[in-house]
Protein backbone atom coordinates (compact mmCIF):
# COMPACT_ATOMS: atom_id res chain seq x y z
CA UNK A 1 0.00 0.00 0.00
CA UNK A 2 1.27 3.45 -0.83
CA UNK A 3 2.56 5.41 2.12
CA UNK A 4 0.61 8.48 1.05
CA UNK A 5 -3.15 7.98 0.66
CA UNK A 6 -3.26 11.23 -1.26
CA UNK A 7 -1.89 9.35 -4.27
CA UNK A 8 -4.98 7.15 -4.27
CA UNK A 9 -7.23 10.19 -4.07
CA UNK A 10 -5.57 11.69 -7.15
CA UNK A 11 -5.70 8.31 -8.91
CA UNK A 12 -9.43 8.03 -8.17
CA UNK A 13 -10.28 11.41 -9.71
CA UNK A 14 -8.04 10.98 -12.75
CA UNK A 15 -9.74 7.65 -13.44
CA UNK A 16 -13.19 9.08 -12.73
CA UNK A 17 -12.80 12.05 -15.11
CA UNK A 18 -10.44 10.38 -17.59
CA UNK A 19 -8.35 13.54 -17.59
CA UNK A 20 -5.36 14.88 -15.69
CA UNK A 21 -6.59 18.43 -16.28
CA UNK A 22 -10.12 17.78 -15.02
CA UNK A 23 -8.77 16.02 -11.93
CA UNK A 24 -6.42 18.94 -11.25
CA UNK A 25 -9.30 21.43 -11.53
CA UNK A 26 -11.52 19.42 -9.19
CA UNK A 27 -8.75 18.97 -6.60
CA UNK A 28 -7.57 22.59 -6.96
CA UNK A 29 -3.95 21.55 -7.60
CA UNK A 30 -1.67 21.90 -10.62
CA UNK A 31 -1.62 19.40 -13.45
CA UNK A 32 2.09 18.65 -12.88
CA UNK A 33 1.20 17.79 -9.26
CA UNK A 34 -1.45 15.36 -10.52
CA UNK A 35 1.02 13.77 -12.97
CA UNK A 36 3.62 13.44 -10.22
CA UNK A 37 1.14 11.75 -7.85
CA UNK A 38 0.15 9.25 -10.54
CA UNK A 39 3.82 8.44 -11.25
CA UNK A 40 4.54 7.99 -7.54
CA UNK A 41 1.62 5.58 -7.21
CA UNK A 42 2.70 3.64 -10.31
CA UNK A 43 6.22 3.33 -8.91
CA UNK A 44 4.85 2.13 -5.60
CA UNK A 45 2.53 -0.55 -7.00
CA UNK A 46 4.94 -1.48 -9.82
CA UNK A 47 2.46 -1.17 -12.68
CA UNK A 48 1.39 1.28 -15.37
CA UNK A 49 -2.08 2.56 -14.47
CA UNK A 50 -2.97 4.93 -17.34
CA UNK A 51 -2.28 5.35 -21.03
CA UNK A 52 -2.69 8.64 -22.84
CA UNK A 53 -5.44 9.09 -25.43
CA UNK A 54 -6.45 11.93 -27.73
CA UNK A 55 -9.08 13.03 -25.21
CA UNK A 56 -7.09 12.46 -22.03
CA UNK A 57 -6.18 9.19 -20.33
CA UNK A 58 -7.72 5.75 -19.83
CA UNK A 59 -7.04 3.00 -17.37
CA UNK A 60 -4.82 0.04 -18.25
CA UNK A 61 -5.91 -3.46 -17.28
CA UNK A 62 -3.94 -3.14 -14.06
CA UNK A 63 -5.45 0.29 -13.50
CA UNK A 64 -8.98 -1.06 -14.00
CA UNK A 65 -8.34 -3.74 -11.39
CA UNK A 66 -6.98 -1.27 -8.84
CA UNK A 67 -9.72 1.30 -9.52
CA UNK A 68 -12.41 -1.30 -8.81
CA UNK A 69 -11.18 -1.54 -5.25
CA UNK A 70 -10.09 2.06 -4.73
CA UNK A 71 -13.42 3.46 -5.92
CA UNK A 72 -15.35 1.35 -3.40
CA UNK A 73 -13.13 2.45 -0.55
CA UNK A 74 -13.04 6.10 -1.52
CA UNK A 75 -16.79 6.29 -2.08
CA UNK A 76 -17.36 4.71 1.32
CA UNK A 77 -15.15 7.41 2.84
CA UNK A 78 -17.21 10.07 1.07
CA UNK A 79 -20.42 8.45 2.28
CA UNK A 80 -19.04 8.34 5.80
CA UNK A 81 -18.16 12.04 5.66
CA UNK A 82 -21.65 12.83 4.36
CA UNK A 83 -23.34 10.81 7.12
CA UNK A 84 -21.10 12.41 9.74
CA UNK A 85 -22.05 15.88 8.47
CA UNK A 86 -25.72 14.90 8.65
CA UNK A 87 -25.21 13.65 12.19
CA UNK A 88 -23.54 16.90 13.24
CA UNK A 89 -26.36 18.84 11.56
CA UNK A 90 -28.84 16.59 13.45
CA UNK A 91 -30.37 15.26 10.24
CA UNK A 92 -29.71 11.73 11.47
CA UNK A 93 -28.26 9.95 14.48
CA UNK A 94 -29.35 8.30 17.70
CA UNK A 95 -30.07 9.66 21.15
CA UNK A 96 -30.00 7.20 24.07
CA UNK A 97 -31.56 8.24 27.38
CA UNK A 98 -32.10 6.41 30.65
CA UNK A 99 -35.20 7.33 32.67
CA UNK A 100 -37.70 5.82 35.08
CA UNK A 101 -41.46 5.87 34.49
CA UNK A 102 -41.71 8.75 36.92
CA UNK A 103 -39.00 10.96 35.38
CA UNK A 104 -40.17 10.17 31.86
CA UNK A 105 -43.81 10.98 32.49
CA UNK A 106 -43.50 14.01 34.74
CA UNK A 107 -40.40 15.66 33.37
CA UNK A 108 -38.77 14.32 30.22
CA UNK A 109 -41.75 13.70 27.92
CA UNK A 110 -42.44 17.35 26.91
CA UNK A 111 -38.76 17.84 26.02
CA UNK A 112 -38.76 14.65 23.94
CA UNK A 113 -41.79 15.97 22.07
CA UNK A 114 -40.04 19.27 21.31
CA UNK A 115 -36.84 17.51 20.28
CA UNK A 116 -38.66 15.15 17.92
CA UNK A 117 -40.51 18.03 16.28
CA UNK A 118 -37.24 19.87 15.63
CA UNK A 119 -35.07 16.88 14.71
CA UNK A 120 -37.31 14.13 13.29
CA UNK A 121 -34.31 12.35 11.74
CA UNK A 122 -32.85 11.49 15.14
CA UNK A 123 -33.77 8.08 16.52
CA UNK A 124 -34.55 8.30 20.24
CA UNK A 125 -34.08 5.23 22.46
CA UNK A 126 -35.29 5.47 26.07
CA UNK A 127 -34.09 2.76 28.45
CA UNK A 128 -36.80 2.59 31.08
CA UNK A 129 -35.27 1.71 34.44
CA UNK A 130 -35.08 2.91 38.06
CA UNK A 131 -32.27 5.18 39.19
CA UNK A 132 -29.69 2.51 40.19
CA UNK A 133 -29.94 0.78 36.81
CA UNK A 134 -29.84 4.10 34.95
CA UNK A 135 -26.58 4.94 36.74
CA UNK A 136 -25.19 1.57 35.71
CA UNK A 137 -26.24 2.07 32.08
CA UNK A 138 -24.49 5.45 32.08
CA UNK A 139 -21.25 4.01 33.45
CA UNK A 140 -21.35 1.22 30.86
CA UNK A 141 -21.83 3.74 28.04
CA UNK A 142 -25.23 2.33 27.08
CA UNK A 143 -26.94 5.73 27.34
CA UNK A 144 -25.86 9.31 26.58
CA UNK A 145 -27.36 10.69 29.78
CA UNK A 146 -29.95 9.82 32.39
CA UNK A 147 -32.81 11.52 34.19
CA UNK A 148 -33.04 10.26 37.76
CA UNK A 149 -34.53 11.22 41.10
CA UNK A 150 -32.54 11.86 44.24
CA UNK A 151 -31.20 10.42 46.42
CA UNK A 152 -28.61 8.21 44.78
CA UNK A 153 -25.10 7.19 45.72
CA UNK A 154 -22.31 9.42 44.47
CA UNK A 155 -20.28 7.78 41.71
CA UNK A 156 -16.83 8.99 40.62
CA UNK A 157 -17.03 10.80 37.29
CA UNK A 158 -20.82 11.15 37.28
CA UNK A 159 -22.02 14.75 37.16
CA UNK A 160 -25.54 15.70 38.26
CA UNK A 161 -27.62 18.81 37.60
CA UNK A 162 -30.83 19.44 39.53
CA UNK A 163 -33.63 20.33 37.12
CA UNK A 164 -36.94 19.96 38.99
CA UNK A 165 -38.13 19.85 42.59
CA UNK A 166 -40.44 16.96 43.51
CA UNK A 167 -42.63 16.25 46.53
CA UNK A 168 -43.44 12.92 48.19
CA UNK A 169 -46.78 12.40 49.92
CA UNK A 170 -48.89 9.69 51.56
CA UNK A 171 -52.36 9.26 50.06
CA UNK A 172 -55.53 7.58 51.25
CA UNK A 173 -58.97 6.73 49.89
CA UNK A 174 -62.46 7.06 51.36
CA UNK A 175 -61.95 4.18 53.82
CA UNK A 176 -59.28 6.24 55.58
CA UNK A 177 -61.24 9.52 55.57
CA UNK A 178 -61.02 9.84 59.42
CA UNK A 179 -57.34 10.68 58.91
CA UNK A 180 -58.08 13.49 56.46
CA UNK A 181 -58.39 16.40 58.87
CA UNK A 182 -55.86 15.19 61.41
CA UNK A 183 -52.24 16.22 61.82
CA UNK A 184 -50.39 12.97 62.25
CA UNK A 185 -47.12 11.89 63.77
CA UNK A 186 -45.01 9.73 61.47
CA UNK A 187 -45.13 6.91 64.04
CA UNK A 188 -48.80 6.41 63.15
CA UNK A 189 -47.72 5.05 59.77
CA UNK A 190 -46.57 1.89 61.52
CA UNK A 191 -50.22 1.15 62.38
CA UNK A 192 -51.47 1.63 58.82
CA UNK A 193 -51.33 -0.68 55.79
CA UNK A 194 -48.70 0.92 53.56
CA UNK A 195 -48.42 0.64 49.77
CA UNK A 196 -45.01 1.58 48.38
CA UNK A 197 -42.58 1.07 45.54
CA UNK A 198 -40.03 -1.74 45.56
CA UNK A 199 -36.84 -1.27 47.55
CA UNK A 200 -34.61 -0.94 44.47
CA UNK A 201 -36.08 2.49 43.65
CA UNK A 202 -34.63 5.82 44.81
CA UNK A 203 -38.10 6.91 45.98
CA UNK A 204 -38.40 3.96 48.36
CA UNK A 205 -34.82 4.38 49.58
CA UNK A 206 -35.45 8.04 50.30
CA UNK A 207 -38.62 7.46 52.27
CA UNK A 208 -37.14 4.54 54.23
CA UNK A 209 -34.16 6.70 55.18
CA UNK A 210 -36.29 9.70 56.13
CA UNK A 211 -38.69 7.70 58.29
CA UNK A 212 -35.86 5.82 59.96
CA UNK A 213 -34.38 9.17 61.05
CA UNK A 214 -37.75 9.89 62.63
CA UNK A 215 -37.86 6.57 64.48
CA UNK A 216 -40.22 4.86 62.07
CA UNK A 217 -39.71 1.56 60.25
CA UNK A 218 -41.94 1.21 57.21
CA UNK A 219 -43.08 -2.36 56.52
CA UNK A 220 -45.37 -2.12 53.48
CA UNK A 221 -48.15 -4.63 52.98
CA UNK A 222 -47.82 -4.07 49.23
CA UNK A 223 -44.62 -3.38 47.29
CA UNK A 224 -45.35 -2.47 43.68
CA UNK A 225 -43.30 -1.81 40.56
CA UNK A 226 -44.97 1.46 39.51
CA UNK A 227 -46.50 4.50 41.18
CA UNK A 228 -49.54 4.24 38.90
CA UNK A 229 -50.36 0.92 40.55
CA UNK A 230 -49.95 2.47 44.01
CA UNK A 231 -52.63 5.01 43.06
CA UNK A 232 -54.95 2.24 41.85
CA UNK A 233 -54.48 0.26 45.07
CA UNK A 234 -55.17 3.40 47.13
CA UNK A 235 -58.34 4.11 45.13
CA UNK A 236 -59.53 0.65 46.09
CA UNK A 237 -58.83 1.41 49.79
CA UNK A 238 -56.18 -1.28 50.07
CA UNK A 239 -53.89 0.95 52.11
CA UNK A 240 -52.05 4.26 52.37
CA UNK A 241 -49.91 4.91 49.32
CA UNK A 242 -46.48 6.56 49.31
CA UNK A 243 -45.90 8.33 45.99
CA UNK A 244 -44.68 11.45 44.26
CA UNK A 245 -47.50 14.01 44.40
CA UNK A 246 -47.85 14.43 40.61
CA UNK A 247 -49.12 10.87 40.23
CA UNK A 248 -52.20 11.60 42.36
CA UNK A 249 -53.04 15.21 41.39
CA UNK A 250 -56.13 14.26 39.36
CA UNK A 251 -57.60 12.21 42.21
CA UNK A 252 -56.64 14.70 44.90
CA UNK A 253 -58.46 17.47 43.01
CA UNK A 254 -61.55 15.29 42.47
CA UNK A 255 -61.64 14.27 46.15
CA UNK A 256 -61.33 10.53 45.48
CA UNK A 257 -58.00 10.58 47.33
CA UNK A 258 -56.53 12.87 49.97
CA UNK A 259 -53.02 13.60 51.20
CA UNK A 260 -52.22 12.83 54.81
CA UNK A 261 -50.85 15.71 56.89
CA UNK A 262 -47.98 15.32 59.34
CA UNK A 263 -46.49 17.44 62.10
CA UNK A 264 -43.20 17.53 60.17
CA UNK A 265 -42.50 18.35 56.54
CA UNK A 266 -41.15 15.65 54.27
CA UNK A 267 -38.11 17.30 52.61
CA UNK A 268 -38.49 17.71 48.86
CA UNK A 269 -36.25 15.91 46.39
CA UNK A 270 -35.14 16.61 42.83
CA UNK A 271 -35.01 15.21 39.36
CA UNK A 272 -31.44 15.38 38.07
CA UNK A 273 -29.72 15.08 34.72
CA UNK A 274 -26.70 12.79 35.05
CA UNK A 275 -23.79 12.58 32.63
CA UNK A 276 -20.50 10.70 32.67
CA UNK A 277 -17.34 12.77 32.15
CA UNK A 278 -15.58 9.90 30.39
CA UNK A 279 -18.32 9.49 27.76
CA UNK A 280 -18.46 12.50 25.37
CA UNK A 281 -21.98 13.48 24.38
CA UNK A 282 -23.08 13.11 20.78
CA UNK A 283 -24.30 16.17 18.86
CA UNK A 284 -27.87 14.96 19.48
CA UNK A 285 -27.16 14.50 23.18
CA UNK A 286 -25.70 18.01 23.51
CA UNK A 287 -28.66 19.53 21.68
CA UNK A 288 -31.16 17.65 23.85
CA UNK A 289 -29.45 18.83 27.04
CA UNK A 290 -29.39 22.41 25.73
CA UNK A 291 -33.14 22.12 25.22
CA UNK A 292 -33.70 20.65 28.68
CA UNK A 293 -31.52 23.15 30.53
CA UNK A 294 -33.06 26.10 28.70
CA UNK A 295 -36.54 24.83 29.53
CA UNK A 296 -35.57 24.28 33.16
CA UNK A 297 -34.02 27.72 33.56
CA UNK A 298 -30.59 26.17 34.03
CA UNK A 299 -28.66 28.11 31.39
CA UNK A 300 -26.72 30.15 33.92
CA UNK A 301 -26.67 27.61 36.74
CA UNK A 302 -25.20 24.52 35.13
CA UNK A 303 -21.62 25.17 36.23
CA UNK A 304 -22.69 25.61 39.87
CA UNK A 305 -24.91 22.53 39.94
CA UNK A 306 -22.48 20.13 38.28
CA UNK A 307 -20.80 19.34 41.57
CA UNK A 308 -23.72 17.00 41.99
CA UNK A 309 -26.67 16.38 44.26
CA UNK A 310 -26.89 12.91 45.65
Amino acid sequence: MAGNLEYYKVFYYVAKYGSLTAAAEYLSISQPAVSQSVKMLENTVGAKLFVRTAKGVRLTGEGELLFGYVSKGYEQIQLGEKKLAQMLDLDLGELRIGASDMTLRFYLLPFLEQFHERYPGIKVVVSNAPTPETLQYLQEGKIDFGVVSTPFDKVLGIEAVKVKEIEDIFIGGLKFIPYKNRTLDFQELEKLPIISLEKKTSTRSYMDSFLEKNGVVMNPEFELATSDMIVQFALRNMGIGCIMKEFAVEYLESGRLFALRFNKMIPKRHFCIITDAKNPLSAAGRKMLDLIYAGSGKTEEIADDKNGYF
